[in-house]
């Protein structure tokens, strides 16, 4: 894919990243258009799905939910996150998403800065579908 000035990117054109759970379509990357201050993306979560507990030690997390119920756990506490909602999520806090409704749920985040390099911006707290064991799971998203 050549980066281009501006740049528009369709949600099936981000290639499906589920290994967190969820469906997580990075859009606007530095790789897809050039990005140099942060990513942005659309989360898709089916109903009873989960993207796992993680942190960002270099970014903040923005996130703004289209539709759907969501509920998010923030260092270890539940707060309900619903459409038309946004929120950011500091620096090292432990977050995790749930669906808890019956319709699939899709939220837009954005991340920045960007990390020093990509395997870094990225820390699993708990075991998911591809990273293992948490020790073993600092990675990119």
């Amino acid at each position: 894919m050549t980066t281009q000035y501006p740049r528009i990117v369709h949600v099936d054109e981000a290639a499906p990243n589920t290994r967190r759970g969820g469906d997580l379509r990075a859009m606007l990357t530095p790789t897809t258009c050039g990005a140099t201050s942060g990513f942005m993306g659309l989360a898709i979560v089916q109903p009873g799905d989960r993207i796992g507990e993680h942190y960002h030690p270099y970014s903040e997390e923005f996130v703004f939910v289209v539709c759907g119920e969501l509920e998010v756990d923030l260092d270890g506490e539940p707060h309900p996150l619903r459409p038309e909602q946004g929120l950011m999520i500091p620096l090292n806090m432990r977050h995790r998403f749930r669906n808890v409704g019956t319709t699939e749920a899709r939220m837009v985040f954005h991340l920045g800065p960007l990390a020093p390099r990509p395997e870094l911006g990225h820390v699993d707290t708990e075991e998911t579908v591809e990273s293992g064991p948490p020790e073993h799971a600092a990675v990119a998203r």
